[in-house]
């Protein structure tokens, strides 16, 4: 029987999301259990940045939070209140900017606007000196565009929760971005060109992640009885990743571990 892979990192999980309300302290038992010793608490919006933000002074050295305005928020983000954003940031349990980015396919916020917050994110970002967590979907040009505008003034960044062509993937670690893997991996609907893309990655440049709640594996056998996602489940997306990189499972893990842990200055506890 393989052994349980001993210290990865979940580079995103929104832990603040009120679906882990009635057992958060059980979704974290179940994260260190399976060897899961780290977890970036992913900010989204100013109230979520916040409860990110105190959820990692309860978990010290095992919790650290993103801080940002995801575009579907991008209205949010005015001029009036980028202080409050960057205060928060400026927290030492806060690890990158984030999650920021461009999203086309909901469209949940007007376009300029969602251009006008994520360029506002990434000049916090270079002010701070800190990488950023990237979201794209359906925008990959206007995306890379902007990105590139920035791109001498950050310190890095990740593109999180990636799912698209070997085009874009070539496009992102041109940029100097690293590469978030989720579950959508072992979606053999949508996610089965994954397999062949992430041989490509380099691994100091390949890190995995969650994204819980969303995006549970489809591929969990027994199926859980919920369709919730969370961090105990990150061995298993792990070992798809590995699977499909021809590497062994400890090998996978100790150089995304190593990704993680130089992109966001961690140290594994």
């Amino acid at each position: 029987m393989t052994a349980t892979p001993v210290g990865l990192i979940d580079i995103g999980i929104n832990l603040a999301h009120d679906s882990y309300d009635a057992d958060r302290a059980a979704v974290i038992e179940r994260a260190r259990l399976a060897g899961v010793k780290q977890m970036l608490v992913t900010g989204s919006s100013h109230a979520s940045t916040l409860r990110a933000i105190e959820l990692t002074q309860d978990y010290p050295n095992v919790l650290f939070a993103t801080a940002g305005v995801h575009p579907h928020h991008a209205t949010e983000l005015t001029a009036q209140n980028m202080p409050a954003l960057e205060q928060a940031a400026r927290q030492p349990t806060v690890v990158a900017v984030g999650e920021c980015g461009l999203d086309y396919f909901r469209d949940y916020s007007p376009r300029d606007a969602q251009r006008h917050a994520f360029s506002l994110q990434l000049e916090l970002a270079a002010r701070l000196g800190k990488p950023v967590f990237l979201h794209q979907r359906e925008a990959h040009e206007d995306f890379v565009a902007i990105l590139r505008e920035h791109r001498g003034s950050l310190v890095g960044g990740v593109a999180h929760c990636f799912t698209g062509d070997r085009q874009q993937l070539e496009q992102y670690l041109g940029l100097g971005l690293a590469i978030g893997i989720t579950g959508w991996i072992c979606d053999e609907r949508r996610g089965h060109h994954l397999k062949e893309l992430v041989p490509h990655i380099p691994s100091d440049g390949l890190m995995i992640e969650t994204d819980g709640p969303y995006l549970l594996p489809r591929d969990l056998r027994p199926a859980p009885r919920s369709r919730r996602n969370e961090s105990c489940y990150l061995p298993h997306i792990a070992a798809a990743v590995a699977d499909a990189r021809r590497q062994s499972i400890d090998e996978l893990t100790a150089t995304s571990t190593a990704a993680a842990q130089r992109m966001f200055g961690l140290l594994l506890g």
